[in-house]
């Protein structure tokens, strides 16, 4: 394996974690086309039921060398499989395809990507990991049916991590937990820039149900809505024992929205991808329960509640990245 691999699969990797569960139900996945040695594109896939990694990498790519084709104008996924097929002319015969997880072999919402890659031929793909999925896999037995060759297992590792939501979430439940603070730990009111609300909200948009503890509910009133990216407003689960509220309180005012009041954790599991918002109290009550940690940093240095003294938990830290000034971090508990 080249050292140029490693190179090129770490920016499709970087690129694809940047939609990290945004692409839910699918899993995030990145693409970068190189040609030559020349770095043509970078994408990645950004929403299920749109266009996948490669699709948009190969697109990219090609509008790179011909930056006024009509393909410029075509969004949808079969329309620009049939127009690559139909208009590559070898375009990619002597490129390099990177790809963070194995190209799907079925036709589903979008044609396959790697049926796609046999009708183009490229010179190579670099594949980081296998398809986990039943009907999906299969994607490297039809580019070597092609003579298309294929190397598996460049940064499997980091691979993994960007896959793991997909995982969870494929065979059971996957529960995250976000929480803004300031770069001294303070979480007292309001923290987070416009930019990263509008990426909370797009989370929002995308979830089962939104957990969330019954003392915030109450002192902070909030709404709990996805307005910052004209999104849907999540169902509510509040933990809490006391299962009386004020009415009058925003989320409860949201027109078809199911809240459950609820001190039972194990309701969670009718779910498949779950997301918590709230502070230490709620962390520790679900510290065992909770794949993924993702905090907010933003910096500044702000007077206020911090981190409670018999909270005691060890994190891996598997990826950051960043929303405009503040640093977003994902964690797994270790």
């Amino acid at each position: 394996m080249q050292i140029n691999d490693n190179f090129y699969m770490k920016l499709a990797i970087d690129e694809a974690w940047k939609y990290q569960l945004l692409t839910y139900p699918n899993p995030a996945v990145g693409c970068v086309v190189v040609k030559k040695g020349e770095l043509l594109a970078i994408e990645a896939h950004k929403e299920a039921g749109k266009p996948h990694a490669e699709v948009n990498a190969l697109k990219a790519a090609f509008l790179k060398k011909h930056p006024n084709d009509c393909i410029k104008a075509i969004s949808d996924s079969f329309k620009i499989h049939e127009y690559l097929i139909n208009n590559h002319n070898n375009f990619f015969q002597d490129c390099t395809i990177y790809v963070t997880l194995e190209p799907c072999n079925h036709i589903g919402k979008t044609p396959s990507c790697a049926h796609l890659l046999k009708r183009l031929k490229p010179k190579k793909v670099v594949i980081a990991h296998k398809d986990i999925n039943n009907i999906a896999k299969g994607g490297i037995e039809t580019l070597k049916s092609e003579n298309i060759d294929v190397s598996l297992g460049c940064m499997q590792k980091e691979a993994y991590e960007l896959l793991y939501p997909f995982i969870q979430w494929s065979k059971g439940t996957f529960i995250f937990y976000k929480m803004a603070q300031t770069l001294n730990g303070s979480i007292d009111g309001q923290i987070s820039s416009n930019q990263a609300k509008a990426y909370v909200h797009a989370l929002r948009d995308k979830i089962d149900v939104l957990l969330i503890g019954g003392n915030t509910v109450r002192v902070d009133k909030p709404t709990l809505d996805a307005r910052y990216v004209a999104g849907r407003a999540p169902n509510i689960f509040i933990y809490s024992k006391n299962k009386i509220f004020d009415n009058t309180i925003p989320l409860f005012k949201i027109p078809n929205r199911e809240v459950i009041i609820s001190d039972d954790l194990f309701k969670l599991l009718d779910y498949k991808f779950v997301m918590v918002e709230g502070i230490y109290h709620l962390m520790n009550a679900l510290k065992e329960k909770i794949d993924y940690f993702i905090l907010l940093v933003s910096p500044k240095i702000r007077n206020g509640i911090n981190a409670l003294n018999e909270l005691n938990i060890d994190f891996e830290i598997v990826h950051e990245n960043y929303i405009g000034e503040e640093k977003i971090i994902f964690l797994k508990r270790k």
